[in-house]
């Protein structure tokens, strides 16, 4: 009734069947293995919803047997299936590492590219700032420097200084791009590294790595707890000495205070009257 109703399913069966003797032959019961089989691996050509399959039309092979071949067969599909999962959120992965790559690179490119255009402009401010100080009086040397600079540059200073500045503010934009890509691409490749942890995740696996660090954590615990104890006594001992010590000078000090104090005077002669 509990198979028929779907309650129990080849889990239960098989508990049920190793708790005791009486119970084992139920394992070998094709009539409840065909009720499992119709009910997990129903045939696509199966026309009634809840069937009732009759064990005196089975074939030479056992439901049994018929069950675990397509239980393996199952279990291979599903292992290949996550398998194929794990490889394509792998590739996701290195996907997203390499569109990171392509990011730093542009970074490292428009950064250079901008350090390089500051620089241009920053002469180019010094180039309109002689060509203005050349109608200010200014000693010869000085006003022949900055006629030198002057003449070194080939193009109108002014055209120039607004095409880079217009240069370097599409730097800054594309910077900005670039950095907001960036964080979108991390935040992508930490999710689909999670997500490939946890299935990659194997519980009897991890926990022996787990139960492996325990032990190190456990050895230098004891170590610690061995070493703290061995501290302790040491400085249990020494207060015992230091104890031991003291009593002896409080006890010798006793002794001399007992002894006769004339024992310890210097007697000073008495002066002799003179007539």
């Amino acid at each position: 009734m509990g198979i028929q109703n779907s309650k129990l399913n080849y889990k239960d069966l098989c508990c049920i069947s190793i708790s005791c003797r009486r119970l084992h032959r139920l394992s070998a019961e094709d009539s409840l293995w065909l009720l499992l089989l119709s009910s997990d691996f129903p045939s696509p050509n199966q026309q009634n919803p809840n069937p009732n399959p009759n064990p005196n039309n089975s074939t030479s092979a056992s439901a049994k047997s018929t069950y675990k071949i397509k239980f393996e067969r199952e279990k291979s599909r599903k292992v290949a299936a996550h398998r194929r999962a794990v490889l394509r959120k792998e590739s996701e992965v290195l996907e997203f590492e390499r569109k990171i790559r392509e990011i730093e690179n542009g970074l490292r490119q428009e950064a250079e590219k901008m350090r390089a255009t500051a620089a241009e402009l920053s002469n180019l401010h010094k180039v309109r700032q002689a060509s203005v100080a050349l109608n200010v009086w200014q000693p010869e040397v000085i006003r022949g420097r900055q006629k030198q600079i002057v003449e070194q540059s080939a193009v109108p200073v002014e055209s120039r200084v607004h095409s880079l500045e217009m240069e370097l503010k599409l730097c800054r934009q594309r910077i900005s791009g670039f950095d907001k890509a960036y964080r979108d691409e991390k935040r992508r490749l930490e999710l689909a590294m999670e997500q490939l942890a946890s299935m990659k995740y194997h519980p009897l696996r991890d926990h022996k790595l787990i139960s492996s660090g325990d032990k190190e954590c456990k050895k230098k615990r004891k170590k610690l707890k061995t070493s703290v104890i061995y501290a302790y006594w040491i400085l249990l001992l020494f207060n015992f000495l230091l104890l031991i010590a003291t009593r002896m000078n409080v006890v010798i000090d006793e002794l001399l205070a007992k002894q006769s104090p004339g024992a310890f005077l210097i007697v000073s002669p008495v002066p002799e009257k003179q007539g």
